[in-house]
């Protein structure tokens, strides 16, 4: 997620969300809607955390001061995803290189939770329409590309796994629709070139590579694959099946799923249960996120219908509730997981907070919003 996108879609100009006239016939106003069930995986994104706590942001649960990690693990939580770039610039929230999140991946691991890493393998953002090689990587062919890949993930993983902050998830590229690495790992369109394929599947290969070359026999650590079209079943089928056919090994699909660009809730349980019976997967909604009030999300609506619950407190509760629910209820248990993207983007000076952290399970003075229940305490 992120630039003026969050999963994979741009910014532009609607107006404000609907109410969820569903909701009012199910729950009576100002009742709590239902924990989401216990899942696997189940947990947010907070890559910028320790940078927003750098910048002054403070985080409380019913008024008192608590680190944002175990306010959300008390709640139910149990895993946290952490991006990381290849050199970043350190500008605003793009500071997650390597020792920042060896860092706050030893925060995650000493909480007792588990751990999704999310490599990005660029110096910046890496979404549907980003995917920008990182700068030192730039001259190489596709062989050499192939070669660093492996070496940096491997390096990466051996450096979290001695600090003791071996992850349980590795996502190998961040919503990689149309491919990584430009332009060798580039997807272009519905054009499916047998090079373009063969390049991008061949550097999966060697990302996944390089997270086994870190592992002994003993260590259990999953892939995931993320599409961020959560509710195209089409484009979802497209992307995987390609994937598959060209022997790509992994363990969970991973599927972004923001209603004001993906469709609506109906849209990705239909997607959801179809890829999990496709493929014998797990799947897992690895990036949500609702407005619990207004300002700074209302430019980026690309799909008015779907905002099927107010931009409240409780109608940003509800949304997760309900969305919990559906993939609780994806057959056969392979409903697998829920994260929450980017919780802690609460306002502190000096920084851009995506969305003016309207979008945050904090509000803006970093207490703890209602939805924060639905995780299950």
């Amino acid at each position: 997620m992120r630039t003026l996108r969050v999963g994979g879609l741009l910014w532009l100009g609607v107006a404000a969300a609907c109410h969820d006239t569903t909701a009012t016939q199910t729950q009576l106003p100002g009742t709590p809607p239902p924990p989401i069930p216990a899942l696997p995986y189940l947990g947010a994104d907070v890559s910028a955390l320790a940078r927003i706590e750098q910048g002054g942001g403070v985080f409380r649960d019913s008024g008192h001061v608590r680190d944002a990690i175990a306010i959300l693990k008390s709640h139910g939580a149990n895993t946290f995803r952490l991006r990381i770039f290849v050199n970043p610039n350190d500008s605003d929230v793009q500071v997650n290189d390597l020792p920042y999140t060896l860092a706050l991946a030893g925060r995650v691991k000493a909480a007792g939770a588990k751990l999704l890493l999310d490599f990005h393998y660029s110096d910046t953002w890496a979404d549907p329409g980003h995917q920008t090689t990182p700068a030192a990587w730039a001259a190489l062919g596709y062989d050499s590309l192939a070669a660093q890949v492996e070496r940096y993930t491997a390096g990466v993983v051996a450096q979290l796994k001695h600090a003791g902050a071996l992850p349980d998830i590795v996502q190998v590229g961040n919503e990689i629709d149309a491919g990584m690495l430009w332009p060798i790992g580039q997807l272009t369109g519905t054009v499916d070139s047998l090079t373009q394929w063969t390049q991008f599947t061949g550097l999966l290969k060697a990302a996944i590579q390089g997270v086994r070359d870190s592992l002994a026999p003993s260590d259990s650590v999953r892939i995931m694959l993320q599409y961020s079209l959560g509710g195209n079943q089409g484009g979802t089928q497209w992307f995987f099946d390609h994937v598959l056919a060209r022997g790509v090994s992994f363990d969970l699909v991973g599927l972004s799923y923001y209603p004001f660009w993906h469709g609506t809730l109906t849209s990705l349980e239909q997607n959801l249960n179809a890829t999990a019976a496709r493929y014998s997967k797990p799947v897992v909604v690895v990036e949500t996120a609702y407005p619990w009030r207004a300002g700074g999300w209302e430019g980026m609506v690309t799909d008015p219908g779907a905002m099927a619950w107010s931009a409240t407190r409780d109608g940003q509760a509800k949304f997760f509730s309900d969305l919990g629910h559906a993939v609780a209820a994806v057959p056969a248990n392979q409903g697998a997981g829920l994260f929450w993207w980017y919780p802690e983007a609460i306002p502190v000076n000096g920084l851009f907070v995506f969305a003016g952290g309207s979008l945050a399970l904090f509000d803006s003075t970093g207490n703890a919003l209602p939805a924060i229940a639905d995780f299950g305490q």
